[in-house]
């Protein structure tokens, strides 16, 4: 990482003033994702311009495309995007902890499928040597979201954890930091294709669906201290009912019927420290991320397809040439 106290913009060594982004200009179905020439954004004070690596394709940027999810501020063409990794290509005035061609990786909440991305000093960290673009650039949303829902549920040494989805992009994460942060067994949901990628990560596979409940209690007859969902509705029921404490049950996903039950709502936000905190395991060799899907800019629809089908085991992203 480089320390820069330059008081003004450090510009990079590129004079393009438009670069390639995949956009859409209306909600609706993938087929609106489109590839098209955008202005290069310029970083104001306290902000950094990354030259993208990598991003990955998360489900909230197709409720972004379809509407569901309305940012404020967001206006056509809409750049979806919220997790990338690239290096800086130049900075604002203020910036101290980056200078350009620091490789990072960070979080946004729009603008990633794109050449560059704009974002604050604070939302960057430094990419660790061991981490691939394509790892990097699909780690942040899932790193941090199982780093927040784990620490809602106070998962801790000891503990008997139910992970929900469990080879999923977030699910898979949630597994191994389960185990990193002491828990002394670990069981996952997922189709039976999955089971052995769930062994080989240090869980107990369960397959999802009607009787959950009980092929969990042949695991665990006294319950399990905390459960995740990420799989909906019937899950979190059967999470529900298998656990013993309700207040350490939390859903990324069906938050209705987290009402209904009486469970808590997941809060809190996204950190350049909670995220450092996962990369740094990662460097350690404590988790590991599964890329099921790798496609260029240009497919960025094809690859939100991919996300829609559901399903499917680790993280899907969009990659580019480095400059």
């Amino acid at each position: 990482m480089t320390t820069n106290t330059a008081a003004s913009t450090s510009t990079s060594t590129s004079t393009s003033t438009t670069m390639r982004a995949a956009a859409f200009t209306a909600y609706g179905p993938a087929e609106v994702l489109r590839p098209m020439d955008l202005p290069v954004p310029e970083p104001g004070p306290g902000e950094v311009r990354v030259r993208v690596r990598a991003a990955g394709v998360m489900p909230f940027d197709i409720g972004l495309r379809e509407g569901v999810i309305r940012p404020p501020g967001a206006v056509f063409p809409v750049v979806p995007g919220n997790e990338f990794a690239g290096t800086v290509d130049a900075i604002g005035s203020g910036v101290m902890g980056f200078g350009p061609g620091d490789p990072v990786l960070g979080f946004s909440l729009l603008g990633s499928y794109a050449q560059y991305v704009v974002v604050p000093e604070e939302n960057l960290v430094a990419k660790p040597d061991e981490m691939e673009w394509t790892v990097a650039g699909g780690f942040s949303g899932n790193a941090q979201g199982a780093h927040l829902a784990l620490s809602a549920m106070r998962v801790g040494p000891g503990d008997t954890v139910l992970i929900n989805a469990a080879a999923g992009g977030l699910g898979t994460l949630a597994v191994q930091l389960a185990k990193a942060w002491g828990a002394t067994t670990v069981i996952g949901t997922a189709s039976e294709a999955n089971h052995d990628h769930l062994r080989a990560l240090g869980a107990i596979p369960v397959t999802y669906g009607e009787g959950l409940e009980a092929r969990v209690r042949a695991i665990a007859p006294q319950g399990v201290d905390a459960a995740l969902d990420g799989a909906g509705a019937e899950a979190l029921r059967a999470s529900a009912a298998v656990s013993r404490h309700a207040d350490r049950v939390i859903t990324m996903v069906a938050t209705e019927e987290a009402r209904r039950l009486g469970l808590p709502e997941l809060t809190g936000t996204r950190t350049a420290a909670r995220l450092a905190e996962m990369t740094g395991l990662y460097a350690k060799g404590a988790l590991r991320v599964h890329i099921r899907g790798e496609y260029a800019l240009e497919r960025a629809a094809d690859a939100q397809r991919e996300v829609e089908r559901g399903h499917g085991r680790g993280k899907v992203v969009l990659t580019w040439a480095a400059p």
